[in-house]
């Protein structure tokens, strides 16, 4: 088969999901107004965490974090994908796709070892209350913000090289959302099953090491709820931390559908649905299943909003 010189040639064509949606319009609306919501509610979380004193605790400071992530994440897919859809241009530069593919990948691993940091400060706000401020001391909850960004730029700009460094056939339809490992794979004409392995190893270093991490901190912390004689301790234990299990059940689910389900359990159209959970949803979603449920986050906007003189005593 022909092979092509994608560093010389005109790169690569995005078949994402509005291509191949039979109501594109309808997606392309959903898609839209999914992105504001994300740019809105993580944009806003932010500015309160950031504005508010009472929430320059570790738990907002991650939190914070989060915010961020799932900001830039969306920002990496969403609007590419709507500009194609809009201009009915679905092409890719090589150095825009490995762009692409470099943050994504950076993006979602960070945000991947952060939510195992959360859960780990949960534990200790919830299991030792009393060693709260000597265990999430400044010096390592700044390690715990560093830690996902360095690890996961490390390993994105790794598997962003050598994804890239095989030769392509000469089909340049990626049909997928973004520039990712499987569905590039697949254009490769060469024998990538050693490298698929390699994927899959750090899939699941990088997604079961730190689920594993937050379910026995969760196992710990259920223990910990039950012995607790107070009902209102209780119940803002609870609420905080099935906002935070929901959040890792709608990332991990659909990350690890993603890269740790073998090659063979992949579909375009799978594919292209799941990464449209993980880019596009989940973002959107993230701020608002923490702040409405978080009464902290909600004063805080209050009282951020009548600082700017955005919110009346009426309106309270």
């Amino acid at each position: 088969m022909e092979l092509w010189n994608s560093t010389l040639g005109s790169g690569f064509i995005l078949m994402g999901i509005l291509k191949d949606s039979d109501s594109p319009e309808l997606l392309c609306a959903m898609v839209t107004a999914l992105y504001i919501v994300a740019l809105t509610s993580n944009g806003l979380l932010l500015l309160v965490i950031t504005v508010d004193a009472r929430l320059h605790v570790p738990m907002y400071l991650l939190l914070g974090q989060l915010s961020l992530m799932d900001l830039l994440f969306t920002t990496v897919v969403s609007p590419k994908a709507l500009v194609d859809f809009l201009r009915q241009e679905n092409t890719i530069s090589f150095g825009g796709c490995a762009l692409q593919m470099f943050l994504a990948l950076t993006l979602g691993g960070a945000e991947d070892l952060l939510l195992a940091f959360m859960a780990y400060d949960r534990y200790v706000a919830i299991c030792h209350p009393l060693n709260y401020m000597v265990l999430m001391r400044p010096r390592v909850c700044w390690l715990m913000v560093a830690t996902p960004w360095i690890l996961a730029s490390l390993n994105a700009l790794g598997h962003t090289v050598y994804t890239l460094h095989f030769p392509f056939c000469l089909s340049r339809e990626i049909r997928h959302l973004l520039c990712e490992i499987p569905p590039l794979l697949k254009l490769a004409c060469a024998d990538t099953s050693k490298y698929e392995l390699m994927v899959y190893v750090t899939g699941v270093t990088f997604l079961l090491l730190p689920l594993s991490v937050i379910v026995a901190s969760y196992i710990l912390i259920l223990f910990t709820v039950l012995h607790t004689s107070s009902n209102e301790g209780r119940q803002k234990a609870l609420v905080t931390c099935s906002s935070h299990l929901a959040v890792v059940g709608l990332f991990y689910g659909a990350a690890a559908s993603m890269y740790v389900l073998p090659s063979s359990f992949h579909s375009p159209e799978q594919d292209n649905i799941i990464s449209v959970f993980y880019t596009i949803i989940t973002p959107a979603l993230n701020p608002l299943i923490y702040s409405l449920r978080n009464k902290e986050v909600m004063g805080a906007l209050r009282r951020v909003l009548r600082k700017y003189n955005l919110l009346t005593p009426s309106t309270l």
